[in-house]
């Protein structure tokens, strides 16, 4: 880390010295985390190109690889003519003293011997370009790149491919693969950093010998949201274990720690050359797993310890909310999937689907902070209860639709959904006119095309750049009023076609309905 970064994340130790000042027992503690801030080398995420992490091929989409596990590092030249593993016994003897000392903190043994090397910049990019096409083709990281675009994550024509690999190759430091079975270390980190890498990195190894952790992710498909929960309970479990052997010299447990935002030990992870490039979008879904998993894998600790990983990997999480809120998952509450619904005419022959999915709350929460600032409504306990999307391009015109739906805890939480999400639709086209609300029902004209959001009970919808038919037809579909409570009559496009699937254009549109 850079001075900066030091001095930021110290200012959040001071504050945990004047927390624990009154308890002798965490003393320690501090030391520990001191030492842990001057290390360059963090966790970091990739995923490299489904939308939110499929979202992003950082994630599967959000970014595709989806087992990519990879460690943060600070540039630096590869060094010329890097002797290869087997010539380095101590790189040897260092990996496997770390192996045990893991296994003796996890409690998972070591099944099989494991394959060790160390690996150049220019084979590690090659590495993440393989992954790359593994995971998803072409096509399919066109449409989770034009997804991401659609709900306004990333600009306009970005080339998240060649940012990714561009940025992860930054990046990585070590990685661990679990298709090949072996554990990588980048050839440029001074050997006296390699040991938080093999910290987390192999923590990897004794998961997969144990969980079969490839298969395992793969197992949440095609729901992103989920795989990206499970990609956090590796990442946080890892994270998890390589602060465990970093106290371990302390004689104190992770467990037995006050809580703390684990954020603290990402500092401004935004100093690097690519990570100030990147929208904020992306440099979420990196740190999501991360950071978030590690609140998650601290609860699991302490609930049961290190044991209760079995039942995890057992009971995966099933979505991003569990994540968050780890007491949802304790409590077994998942809400019951939600689909689109859409009619079998829409949106019709000129446009082609790119994807369906779901956001998650990980997902609404980052698209509220992109144009609104903010994240989902504040209620007793979590609001978002499920979504779907599906994100369509026409054939000739290469016009983005975005069709979504989204379940709340209930009316109330829906309500104010609706106030936040007017203002985010409201920053994201600046251009709007012709605008047309109603209670919880909002339309307007954009450059880009016709914007519709209406709520209704504990659910809400948005169409955009589509046409008024689209929308009335979906409305029909789910059974909701095809008129909002006191519509005004300024939006003519939508009367007239009201009219016309009512049967008739001679009388009041709102008559007919009633």
């Amino acid at each position: 880390m850079n001075i900066e970064q030091y001095r930021t994340l110290w200012k959040y130790v001071e504050d945990f010295r004047s927390r624990l000042k009154h308890r002798p027992a965490f003393h320690g503690v501090l030391l520990a985390l001191r030492n842990l801030l001057f290390c360059p080398s963090m966790a970091f995420r990739n995923r490299f190109t489904r939308f939110v992490a499929a979202l992003l091929p950082l994630c599967g989409f959000l970014l595709t690889p989806s087992h990519l596990q990879a460690q943060q590092a600070s540039p630096a030249p590869s060094p010329s003519g890097a002797a290869p593993a087997a010539d380095m016994p101590e790189f040897l003897a260092a990996a496997d003293e770390i192996l045990q000392e893991m296994s003796r903190i996890t409690g998972w043994e070591l099944k099989t011997p494991l394959k060790k090397s160390l690996r150049s910049r220019e084979e590690i990019r090659a590495y993440v370009l393989r992954q790359m096409d593994d995971e998803k083709d072409t096509k399919e990281r066109y449409a989770s790149a034009r997804s991401a675009e659609a709900f306004g994550l990333i600009p306009k024509d970005f080339n998240l491919d060649t940012f990714m690999v561009d940025l992860l190759t930054e990046q990585i430091a070590g990685l661990y693969d679990p298709k090949a079975h072996e554990f990588y270390i980048a050839d440029w980190i001074p050997a006296d950093e390699q040991r938080m890498v093999m910290s987390h990195e192999l923590t990897h190894a004794l998961e997969d010998q144990h969980f079969q952790i490839e298969n395992w992710v793969k197992a949440a498909r095609p729901n992103d949201d989920a795989e990206m929960a499970r990609d956090s309970v590796l990442e946080g479990s890892a994270m998890a274990a390589m602060l465990e052997y970093e106290l371990k010299d302390k004689g104190i447990k992770l467990r037995d720690l006050p809580e703390f935002d684990p954020s603290v030990f990402m500092g401004d992870l935004a100093d690097t050359p690519m990570l100030k490039k990147a929208p904020p979008f992306i440099k979420d879904s990196l740190m999501f797993p991360y950071f978030s998993g590690l609140t998650f894998s601290m609860a699991v600790l302490r609930s049961s310890g290190w044991p209760g990983f079995a039942s995890v990997f057992a009971n995966p999480p099933a979505n991003t909310q569990q994540i968050l809120h780890p007491e949802l998952y304790f409590a077994h509450k998942v809400p019951a999937p939600l689909k689109l619904d859409l009619p079998a005419t829409v949106p019709g022959d000129d446009w082609v689907l790119l994807e369906q999915n779901s956001l998650g709350e990980f997902g609404w929460d980052e698209v509220l902070k992109q144009f609104a600032g903010g994240t989902m409504p504040k209620t007793p306990s979590a609001p978002w209860a499920g979504d779907a999307y599906a994100t369509f391009e026409g054939k000739n015109s290469k016009q983005l639709l975005l069709f979504t739906r989204l379940r709340l805890q209930d009316a109330g939480a829906a309500h104010v959904f609706f106030s936040q999400y007017s203002q985010t639709l409201a920053n994201k086209y600046p251009d709007r006119f012709h605008t047309t609300q109603g209670e919880n029902s909002l339309s307007f004209e954009s450059s880009k095309g016709t914007v519709y959001f209406r709520c209704h009970g504990d659910e809400c919808i948005t169409l955009e750049n589509g046409t008024s038919g689209m929308f009335l037809q979906w409305l029909g579909k789910l059974g909701w009023p095809l008129l909002p409570k006191a519509a005004p009559k300024s939006d003519p496009a939508l009367i007239q076609t009201t009219m016309r699937l009512a049967g008739t254009e001679d009388h009041d549109p709102v008559l007919v309905i009633r």
